[in-house]
């Protein structure tokens, strides 16, 4: 009987052009709030979504090491994979805070990202991403993804409002 062991690591392809993380940070001034700015991934799948995240990270950190995720909000993932030839390695955390990814870099640098769910509509994931890269911000990360829903009712509110005042005779003849 033969034994198979699953690999610890994976090896992603390299990001295609156009698959560039969607991602906003905030200035590289001294870390001030709950986050250091906003990623928006397409799917909930590490291994496909952090290695164009982790190249763009390593200008600012060096060389990423470490990726801390909450595991309960992930497909599985192996331990490490590798970005760029060099190893990082995946740990999964049931406690690591809810919508947030921890990224590590040498000599204690980090970044802490507010992760938009993937499936948030565009307007209100451009409205989570501007707030926590706004800098100074001091929102927590639960108050952000609350915002960004709410930005997209209001202005389904105010359409509707507009389109009733059209409809009433308010946009005038054309």
């Amino acid at each position: 009987m033969t034994l198979h062991h699953a690999r610890p690591y994976f090896t992603p392809p390299r990001a295609r052009p156009g698959h560039t993380p969607r991602l906003r940070l905030k200035s590289k001034a001294p870390s001030s709030g709950a986050v250091d700015g906003a990623w928006w991934p397409r799917t909930r799948t590490l291994t496909r979504e952090l290695p164009g995240l982790l190249e763009v990270l390593s200008m600012r950190l060096g060389p990423v090491q470490r990726v801390l995720y909450n595991v309960d909000e992930w497909a599985p993932a192996p331990t490490r994979i590798f970005v760029a030839g060099s190893a990082v390695r995946l740990d999964g955390y049931p406690f690591q805070p809810v919508d947030t990814i921890y990224v590590a870099g040498p000599h204690r640098t980090k970044i802490v990202l507010l992760v938009v769910p993937p499936r948030t509509d565009p307007d209100s994931a451009n409205d989570i991403l501007t707030a926590a890269a706004r800098t100074g911000s001091r929102t927590s990360t639960a108050d952000l993804l609350t915002a960004g829903a709410l930005g997209v009712a209001a202005r389904a509110e105010g359409a509707a409002a507009q389109q009733r005042w059209e409809s009433d005779g308010g946009g005038g003849s054309r």
